[in-house]
C-alpha cells in the first residue's frame, strides 16, 4: 500500500507508510510456529516509519561464550526488515530477503534486545530498511542493512 509518489527533479521516489490500524497481536500470533516464535522475538511497537520488536538474550539467543549470538541478531533484523515491507505492501505480493549485513558493535549477555526497522529505500520492486539493535540501557548492539525483494503471488 503506497501512500505517495513524489516526483523532484524528473526523479520518482515512492513512499510509503506502515498503516497506524495494524494489530500487534495477530502479527505476534502469525510468526509464533516459525523461527520468529522459537527465538521469543516479539513486536512491540509500530509507527508510520518504524517497526520495533524485541529479542530475549537467553539459552536460545546466546553463543557458548553465553554473550549474544551475532545470527540471532542478524534473524532479528531481518524479521524486522521483511515484516516492515510486509505491512506496506498490497495483498498480492510478500516480502523476501535478499541481501542482509550486519555490523555487531557490542556484546551483550541478558535481558532483551530492541530491534528498530526503519526505510531507506522503499521501491516497486526491492526496500531496504535500516536497522539498529540496541540492549536496555539503550547501548548500539548491532546495525544492520536489508535489502528486501518485493514478489507477487501467484
Amino acid at each position: 500500500m503506497y501512500d505517495l509518489l513524489l516526483v523532484i527533479s524528473g526523479l520518482s521516489f515512492i513512499t510509503a507508510m506502515i498503516p497506524e490500524s495494524v494489530d500487534l497481536k495477530a502479527v505476534n500470533e502469525f510468526s509464533q510456529n516459525s523461527m520468529v516464535g522459537y527465538l521469543g522475538i516479539e513486536f512491540i511497537e509500530v509507527g508510520k516509519d518504524y517497526l520495533k520488536a524485541r529479542m530475549p538474550v537467553n539459552v536460545k539467543t546466546i553463543q557458548p561464550y553465553g554473550l549474544l549470538h551475532g545470527g540471532a541478531s542478524v534473524v532479528l533484523a531481518e524479521t524486522l526488515g521483511s515484516k516492515a515491507s510486509d505491512l506496506i505492501l498490497s495483498e498480492d505480493q510478500f516480502p523476501v530477503g535478499i541481501e542482509i549485513n550486519a555490523n555487531h558493535i557490542k556484546s551483550v549477555r541478558s535481558g532483551y534486545v530492541y530491534g528498530t526497522a526503519t526505510p531507506v529505500h522503499l521501491g516497486r520492486r526491492t526496500h531496504v530498511w535500516s536497522v539498529e539493535i540496541k540492549d536496555e540501557e539503550d547501548n548500539m548492539i548491532c546495525v544492520s542493512r536489508l535489502t528486501v525483494a518485493v514478489v507477487d503471488k501467484k
